[in-house]
């Protein structure tokens, strides 16, 4: 079973949209400079622009790994002067050991340019539209390792 550690960051306005994604970058990497940074840093310009969209205000950046899945929200306007509902804490595992992948949600009307933008530089950052999931390809190992992946439209039956 697939275990889920989720955080939650102040953004506009308590934070700009390219200082949170600093600030998610930072979390991820755990401070050190490595490669991993590197290609997180190369699309900030597009992250910012999610961010400043609100899209992971209520669909979360996944961050997949072969440890643990992240999922990264953003809160906005009072809740973020406020700050009461962020936890920025740091993770008790590495986010980004082995396949990690990250999968950013976006406005259905901008996935087409954020896709393209994103693969300028990384095949391991990807987008979705608002209320998509995750393929099972996007999700690092879980899949292939067996993991079984809750379908909460089947669920529901919708």
């Amino acid at each position: 079973m697939t275990t889920v550690a989720s955080r939650t960051f102040i953004s506009t306005p308590g934070r700009e949209a390219m200082a949170t994604w600093s600030a998610i970058v930072d979390l991820l990497t755990q401070g050190k400079n490595s490669a991993a940074r590197n290609e997180l840093l190369a699309v900030s310009g597009v992250a910012a622009s999610v961010i400043a969209d609100h899209a992971p205000k209520a669909d979360a950046i996944v961050v997949t790994c072969d440890g643990p899945r992240t999922r990264i929200y953003c809160v906005y306007d009072d809740d973020a002067i406020e700050g009461s509902d962020a936890n920025e804490d740091a993770l008790g595992f590495d986010p980004l050991s082995g396949d990690w992948r990250v999968s950013l949600p976006c406005l259905p009307d901008d996935l087409g340019w954020v896709e393209g933008a994103l693969k300028k530089h990384s095949e391991r950052i990807t987008a979705r539209a608002l209320g998509d999931g995750i393929e099972k390809n996007d999700s690092g190992n879980g899949a292939a390792a067996g993991v079984l992946v809750f379908d909460q439209k089947g669920f529901m039956g919708s």
